[in-house]
């Protein structure tokens, strides 16, 4: 396993930068047709006429707001089914396993959370609004902030046992998010993938969505495998100075 991380390290590294360079420069702009001409609902919810100045360069943002997305509800979907084993099995190292999806998967729902406002500024003329997807979204934040709030800072030796619980109630809100855009009038663009007519993003952008999500699907396993392999040693550490006090007291 140990000889896999350079190497899953080095396809990472490539496909990141392959995905900023696809993103940022080679992905050609879906809004050039419609320059001062009402511009698709994906791209302008409120059908403003697209303004060169402003939206020449936002729709790059998808780039990483929607990859950060789909590897957020990943990572909680595996924390939730780490949860569920670790309630079965109750061995540490399926906790520390669902502490470390925990951790990156909070990591990437903040991307969503910082990406999301700096393209509805120039798009809607707002920040932030209260419409179902950003409001399950920033609920969904706050559960699993709360998660590793409670690993930090909770003592005794059921702490594991309430955040397997925490984290298996907080996953509800997972599928939540996914749907509210099907479910309600939402301000947030219709699904990227599988929305149905009327959805969907330009096909001269898929190339690109989808590099970056598997750029960042890698980011994301490598930083679990890091957070994962702390966890476990400091596991070991702890159970080391234990041993150690228990024959310093015989």
């Amino acid at each position: 396993m140990r000889r896999a991380f350079p190497i899953l390290a080095i396809i990472t590294l490539a496909l990141l930068s392959y995905g900023a360079y696809q993103a940022l420069g080679s992905s050609p702009n879906p809004l050039e047709p419609y320059i001062g001409k009402p511009a698709p609902s994906i791209y302008v919810p409120t059908a403003n006429t697209a303004k060169e100045s402003e939206l020449s360069n936002v729709f790059r943002i998808f780039y990483y707001h929607v990859p950060s997305a789909w590897v957020a509800f990943l990572l909680f979907f595996t924390n939730f089914l780490a949860s569920i084993a670790y309630l079965i099995k109750r061995r540490p190292g399926i906790d520390a396993f669902a502490l470390a999806t925990a951790q990156v998967g909070v990591v990437f729902c903040t991307i969503v959370l910082v990406t999301g406002p700096i393209w509805a500024k120039p798009v809607w003329g707002i920040w932030w609004t209260w419409d179902a997807r950003l409001t399950s979204t920033l609920v969904l934040w706050l559960i699993y902030v709360s998660y590793l709030l409670l690993r930090r800072y909770a003592a005794g030796g059921q702490t594991p046992v309430l955040a397997a619980a925490l984290a298996i109630f907080g996953f509800v809100d997972v599928p939540l998010v996914y749907m509210s855009i099907r479910w309600f009038r939402t301000q947030h663009p219709q699904p990227v993938l599988g929305g149905g007519e009327g959805s969907g993003i330009d096909p001269a952008m898929l190339h690109a969505l989808l590099i970056n999500f598997a750029a960042f699907l890698l980011f994301g396993v490598l930083l679990v495998w890091v957070r994962y392999t702390m966890e476990r040693l400091r596991l070991e550490i702890e159970e080391a100075h234990a041993m150690g006090a228990v024959r310093g007291t015989r």
